[in-house]
């Protein structure tokens, strides 16, 4: 096992991973950028540098300041959360050539997966449904009409890189394609570097759903059941669950087992997730694959009782899965809100600023994973997660209920945030009842 673990992240998930090591006897360097002192995940490290400025781009993206920062702490691993260096090839083939390990996948995993449209390729080779849509990259508007009249309307442009949101695009006449294929490359490229393309069919009114798999370097893969993860704004997740009301016992096994079989095809070890869309006839479809630990990672480990950053960290050093598909039992239901300091009546506006006062809510089945104290400064230079809240409990209506009264103890003051927003998400009828789809925000709340 590592004895030192670089954390090249910051704010929540930057303490969710300083904890876990904590229990299993690791000890930790926190990185931080000028200004960001302050952080909680440096508080609670065993030590700490800074790597740069206060700009992500020469700080948290700095690989090599952060390499330089890992061999003058004489760390043996980096740990790179999610977000920031998560994703990024580069970085880790640079930590591979530096004998550091890359609390992740091999850097052929990532590159192959983070190009959306040969991990669309890789996956259709490997058995599991695919969208229709493009073969390949879409060189132009003139091949974007044509495959668009193959597949039929509405379609899909999305960026090859791409991530977030960005560089996506539904359209629904010629018209409209020709317009805004241009404007999406133009995206992909301000925000990847990259304006590659690839088109797909748009699966109306689909559910997002994804399945948590969990592989070691000695050919075990397992698969942690599914999460629901429809309820999102422009692409970007709101609240998460696990289970999904819509999947039964032998749905989630034919999705984890073609899961399964899709990681193995391409030797991939670590936790990673497969993302599906999911239609009216519950027929599903490959959309991408996140090859590092994500947001919504709680609720799967609520319902499953396993702690994927302590399995991510063991199977990184080379240890064998302790438990079986067999093993893997999913008990109640979890719901995870994510907390914004932003204004959802003023178009999401984020709402950086001191926390002026702060009470957060507990009891049984209540967690809050989070960087945030009293008087801390939400700095404007990063994302503006305040927490993530997850409740746990027997039933999918007792989850909810848990999660409203858990939300109305919640005082945030001095930001503003989206927990009234979250309360009105819990109590709609559609939400409750399970009849929702990833055009719920928009076509129910009007957000």
């Amino acid at each position: 096992m590592f004895k030192k673990i670089l954390i090249a992240n910051r704010g929540e998930i930057a303490v969710r991973i300083i904890r876990a090591c904590r229990e299993m006897g690791i000890k930790t360097v926190a990185v931080y950028a000028e200004g960001d002192e302050e952080g909680l995940h440096v508080q609670l490290a065993d030590e700490s540098i800074c790597i740069g400025p206060k700009a992500s781009k020469d700080s948290y993206l700095n690989e090599n300041s952060i390499l330089s920062a890992t061999i003058l702490k004489e760390a043996e691993a980096i740990h790179p959360g999610f977000g920031f260096l998560s994703e990024n090839s580069r970085f880790a083939k640079m930590c591979e050539e530096c004998n550091i390990k890359f609390i992740g996948p091999t850097s052929e995993n990532i590159r192959a997966m983070g190009d959306k449209s040969r991990a669309k390729q890789l996956m259709e080779a490997a058995g599991v449904p695919v969208v229709p849509g493009s073969k390949g990259l879409v060189k132009d508007e003139v091949e974007a009409v044509k495959i668009a009249k193959e597949i039929g309307y509405p379609v899909m442009i999305k960026a090859s890189a791409g991530g977030g949101g960005k560089g996506i695009r539904i359209v629904h006449d010629e018209n409209s394609l020709i317009r805004e294929f241009a404007a999406a490359k133009k995206e992909a490229m301000i925000s990847f570097k990259n304006d590659d393309m690839y088109m797909e069919k748009f699966i109306e009114r689909p559910r997002h759903i994804e399945v948590q798999l969990l592989a070691d370097e000695h050919g075990n893969t397992v698969y942690l059941g599914e999460r629901e993860c429809s309820v999102q704004r422009k692409n970007q997740k709101v609240l998460e669950e696990a289970p999904s009301a819509v999947v039964d016992e032998i749905l989630r096994a034919r999705m984890g087992r073609i899961a399964v079989e899709a990681a193995k095809s391409i030797g991939y070890v670590g936790v990673g997730t497969i993302e599906f869309l999911v239609d009216k006839n519950l027929d599903f479809y490959f959309m991408e694959m996140n090859t590092r630990i994500q947001v919504e990672h709680p609720v799967t480990e609520m319902v499953t009782g396993i702690d994927l950053i302590k399995e991510q960290i063991k199977v990184a050093a080379g240890n064998t899965l302790t438990f079986s598909q067999e093993d893997v039992e999913l008990k109640g239901h979890s719901i995870e809100c994510r907390i914004n300091a932003e204004n959802p009546m003023k178009n999401f506006m984020p709402c950086p600023g001191e926390i002026t006062r702060l009470h957060i809510p507990g009891g049984n089945g209540i967690r809050l994973d989070s960087a945030v104290y009293q008087n801390y400064v939400i700095p404007h230079s990063y994302d503006s997660m305040v927490g993530k809240l997850i409740v746990h409990a027997k039933t999918r209506v007792e989850a909810i209920n848990k999660m409203k009264s858990a939300l109305s103890e919640f005082i945030i003051e001095g930001v503003e945030t989206n927990i009234d927003l979250q309360l009105e998400i819990l109590s709609n009828k559609k939400f409750v009842s399970g009849d929702f789809d990833t055009s719920f925000l928009a076509s129910e709340l009007g957000y």
